[in-house]
């Protein structure tokens, strides 16, 4: 599934591998993550559909400022495969 879904994604992606990302209920789990960006991730992505949906929302997030998306916005195969969005965090001065 790694393999098809990096064919597919626009340029600026990177697949990598993690053990655990805390969806072990539903598999197969998919994060995005940019900096300065929102955080997503995404369980039960089984289907070519929901391949395509994921594929949808990297443009989606590659293309938006700060990667924060509603649920209408995203792809509707994702609307209920959403397992967190988190907010992108403002680099502190100093830091």
């Amino acid at each position: 599934m790694c393999q098809t879904l990096a064919q597919k994604l626009p340029d600026g992606f990177a697949i990598r591998r993690a053990n655990c990302m805390a969806g072990c209920e539903r598999p197969t789990t998919v994060g995005f993550q940019a900096e300065g960006k929102a955080q997503y991730l995404f369980g039960d992505i089984l289907s070519d559909q929901d391949m395509d949906a994921l594929v949808e929302f990297a443009s989606q997030f590659r293309d938006s400022e700060d990667g924060w998306t509603n649920a209408t916005q995203r792809p509707s195969a994702l609307f209920d495969k959403t397992l967190a969005r988190l907010p992108r965090f403002a680099q502190e001065d100093g830091l």
